[in-house]
């Protein structure tokens, strides 16, 4: 059973796309767009999702108002008093339902933290929780007390970045760690409604007016952390505030050696829990208190890794090499460390396919994590890239399949599921999971240059332009902080070109390439700008000359499916460095 049932006209669904992300980044699940056959099945199975949804949105649009199956959907969702309407370009809503108080989204920007967005979670959250409330008391009527602790009423709080304090840029890793773990701790607990990880890290860095913070995100309670990590100490200080009045209902400051950092954690989550009178079900108290690992130095290479791979991408070379060493000195420590295996493993999957390095493929340490813990999605995932890069894509699909079931609100689940619908020749399938990934991680600019692909491949010219717009604002943030990142700038200049800004596309082009000059994906992604975007085939097969001299496996299978190639294909100068790099990753494959 679905969380929510979306209804709209399949015309709208570009404009339905990042609505539909930003509910299930909630951590809610959605009947939107399914993959059945047409005819009496499709209705069949309309009719059951609709009769057990929680909630309905349905999405009036000039189209929709006119679709006889969506005002019967909607006529259903308000006859059982499920229903929440959003309305684009102020259209002329049916009769029967124009007494219901319609929420107008044509100036939300896609953005979750939005009013609009956020009024809609509200009254989503409501209906959830109501019909929660229900099953537990059902439950307990059925099994008596002893079935559960609490009733759903969730107290919705937002946990802000924790400030760094050390004095050292470089300890970011550190705070924003902690601040993920405490947000996947709290998020947890039922009763409890915890803001994404990527609505609070807007905040990061940014001097905060609580009072402002929580109106933006519709929460009761907003904590506000700083931490210090020096000469084997760590003092973290906590204080949660009053979304209403601004008042403080807690604060705490703690000063303890590093080896306790888990034992904090756990203390900072419980502490929350208590003073917003939450009671914790046994599940959930000992699902708080699972790290993964007791050992702190391999948790610390562990967050090192894991922010080399959020705010770097996967052209980068040497970032790859960092989380191998990295995530390989945390597995030498803690050999039961499931999570620093899966990360090792996609260092190793990105190093051997996409840089044609001599590691293990990567398959080899994630089946070591599943050994560890096989509810890991993160390690599906990996096996899912590696089955992919094969050409083995229905054991692809699988893993996939396992690890969107695992965890769909996990961005490398997410990246993984939107690559191989790619390399299949699916970019509508793969832009659903490229929107879901970009509300997951703020910093995600390669999403959005991915869903350009995607969108310019379908011809959706809405989309591509709305995910060009939100991807140069990205890489813009980006640059503000560190001018010189190259990553953000190829991104950026990727979207330049959607928009068809051909002078400053070529001007950010020539700058990435001067600060990275071997970074063989930035000049491959140049190179498809050209050819789908500008039309330049010339400017592209010159760019690409350098990247087939060089190009690794995994690249060149991409490049092979790439529709964004797809004007270059029957050019002699094309085929002929395809058919050269066959040749020279074959021959290396036999001396190998």
């Amino acid at each position: 059973m679905a969380d929510v049932f979306v209804s709209y006209s399949r015309s709208d669904k570009a404009r339905v796309a990042p609505l539909v992300a930003a509910i299930e980044a909630m951590g809610w699940t959605v009947w939107w767009d399914p993959g059945i056959c047409p005819g009496q099945e499709f209705d069949r199975q309309i009719a059951a999702e609709l009769k057990i949804a929680t909630a309905v949105l349905v999405v009036w649009t000039p189209n929709s108002v006119e679709s006889r199956w969506v005002r019967g959907e909607a006529r259903e969702g308000a006859k059982r008093g499920i229903l929440v309407p959003v309305r684009f370009e102020r259209a002329e809503l049916p009769i029967d339902v124009r007494t219901l108080h319609t929420t107008d989204f044509d100036d939300w920007g896609e953005d979750p933290r939005s009013p609009q967005a956020q009024e809609v979670m509200r009254a989503l959250d409501t209906l959830i929780a109501r019909q929660r409330a229900l099953q537990s008391a059902t439950a307990i009527s059925a099994s008596g007390p002893s079935a559960s602790a609490h009733g759903f009423a969730r107290a919705a709080i937002c946990v802000l970045p924790f400030a760094n304090m050390s004095g050292d840029p470089e300890q970011e890793y550190f705070s924003d760690g902690i601040t993920e773990d405490i947000i996947t701790d709290l998020s947890k607990v039922s009763a409890l409604a915890v803001t994404s990880r990527n609505s609070a890290f807007v905040f990061k860095g940014k001097h905060v007016d609580v009072l402002k913070v929580a109106r933006e995100l519709k929460v009761d309670h907003v904590l506000e952390d700083s931490v210090r990590k020096a000469g084997g100490r760590v003092r973290i200080t906590a204080q949660l505030v009053n979304g209403s009045s601004n008042d403080h209902v807690w604060a705490e400051r703690y000063d303890r050696d590093l080896n306790d950092i888990f034992a904090l954690q756990d203390e900072i989550s419980e502490a929350i829990v208590k003073v917003l009178k939450v009671t914790l079900l046994p599940a959930e108290r000992q699902a708080i208190q699972q790290r993964g690992t007791e050992n702190v130095e391999a948790y610390n290479l562990y967050l090192m890794a894991r922010q080399l791979y959020v705010t770097g991408h996967e052209g980068d070379e040497r970032r790859a090499e960092g989380i191998v060493r990295l995530c390989g000195r945390a597995t030498e420590i803690d050999s039961d460390y499931a999570r620093a295996w899966a990360l090792l493993a996609l260092g190793q999957v990105i190093l051997r396919f996409l840089h044609g390095g001599k590691f293990d493929a990567g398959l080899a340490a994630a089946e070591r994590a599943l050994a560890l813990d096989p509810t890991l999605a993160e390690a599906h995932a990996v096996k899912a890239r590696v089955y992919s890069e094969d050409g083995r894509y229905d054991a692809a699909a699988a893993e996939i399949d396992a690890a969107l079931r695992l965890d769909p609100d996990s961005y490398e689940v997410n990246r993984s599921a939107a690559y191989l619908r790619y390399r299949q020749h699916r970019p509508g399938d793969a832009a659903r999971y490229f929107e879901k990934a970009m509300t997951l991680l703020d910093t995600d600019t390669n999403s959005g240059s991915m869903l350009i692909c995607c969108y310019n491949a379908v011809g959706d010219l809405q989309a591509l332009a709305r995910v060009a717009k939100i991807t140069l604002s990205r890489a813009e943030t980006t640059l503000k902080q560190d001018p010189n990142n190259a990553a953000a700038i190829g991104y950026g200049a990727n979207a330049l070109a959607a928009q068809g800004d051909s002078q400053r596309f070529k001007e950010w082009m020539k700058r990435a390439l001067l600060l990275d000059p071997d970074n063989i994906k930035s000049r491959y992604n140049f190179a498809c700008a050209l050819a789908a975007r500008l039309k330049e085939t010339e400017a592209a097969l010159e760019l690409l000359e350098s990247v087939f001299e060089n190009v690794s496996l995994g690249l060149l299978n991409h490049a092979k499916a790439d529709p964004d190639l797809d004007s270059l294909r029957n050019d002699p100068k094309f085929t002929a460095m395809v058919k050269a790099a066959d040749a020279r990753l074959a021959a290396m494959a036999e001396r190998s």
